[in-house]
């Protein structure tokens, strides 16, 4: 600008004072943006700093990391809880895993469902894991749900605290039963909080399937139509066009008959009927 400015003025001696001036009014702005960035960069730097609005940075990073993740909703019923979780295909060439990407067991009555980073992922939940085997060997019962998800939350806190560690970027929905409070759904986040929830969800659109199984939700729904729920919003929330038994993956805790805690993952064949059968997905055409 100021360049133009001296070439539509040329040689005119009463405004040679004009251009000093424009040249100190962009070194002062260039200054002040630069100052802004310090200042950003000095709160968003480390975790244990708070910003002078009381904000942890990293941890909010963390948490939009797992925005752009595959998304699970998680639903509780009145005979169990539904877990669903959206697998994101990232290249058609590669080779699809036979295991659950996105569905955990951690006890024989405590399952979860991952969205974020799958290698933060693994960590917490091996250490989740050692944590209900230690309490079942010591006290010959299983690890309480509630108590289970307040140890693990307590590590995911303790990265968000100390110098030199990294918020894990993952975020759990928890599913279990125990004998104090029955069928229990858990969320929690990078920050280490957690909270009890009667439908949840975690991922990307997060927001607009909360809004949704806020409408939907009924108090004495029963696994099957939680089930269908699930399916109803992850295909209205999906990024994906088509919704196939290949980008999801569905798990149930429930009692079976013999009164015994079961976690049941549903197979592609099953899971691509109840996409038919709720009318979320056309049938494959007959050739």
């Amino acid at each position: 600008m100021v360049l133009s400015l001296s070439r539509s003025l040329g040689h005119n001696k009463s405004h040679r004072l004009f251009l000093p001036l424009c040249f100190n009014l962009c070194s002062i702005q260039l200054c002040i943006s630069k100052i802004t960035d310090q200042m950003s960069r000095r709160y968003d730097s480390r975790t244990t700093i708070f910003s002078p609005e009381g904000r942890l940075y990293q941890v909010e990073y963390a948490m939009e990391a797992i925005g752009n993740a595959g998304s699970a909703i998680g639903i509780l019923s009145k005979d169990g809880v539904v877990l669903v979780g959206e697998k994101k295909v990232t290249s058609k060439l590669l080779q699809t895993s036979t295991s659950t990407e996105k569905m955990y067991k951690i006890d024989d009555h405590v399952a979860c469902a991952v969205a974020g980073i799958m290698s933060d992922a693994n960590i917490l939940i091996n250490t989740a894991r050692v944590q209900a085997q230690r309490y079942t060997l010591s006290y010959q019962e299983p690890m309480p749900v509630e108590q289970l998800v307040q140890s693990l939350c307590d590590t995911k806190q303790g990265y968000t605290q100390f110098g030199g560690l990294r918020p894990f970027g993952v975020s759990f929905l928890f599913a279990g039963w125990d004998k104090n409070y029955g069928f229990q759904l858990y969320m929690s986040d990078p920050s280490g909080n957690y909270g009890g929830w009667k439908a949840a969800a975690v991922g990307a659109n997060n927001q607009a399937a909360q809004s949704m199984l806020k409408q939907d939700y009924k108090e004495d729904i029963s696994r099957e139509e939680a089930v269908q729920l699930a399916l109803k919003v992850l295909s209205k929330t999906m990024d994906s066009t088509s919704l196939t038994s290949d980008k999801l993956e569905l798990a149930e805790v429930f009692l079976s008959s013999s009164g015994k805690v079961k976690y049941q993952v549903c197979t592609p064949d099953a899971l691509s009927k109840m996409l038919v059968k709720y009318g979320v997905t056309q049938p494959p055409a007959e050739t």
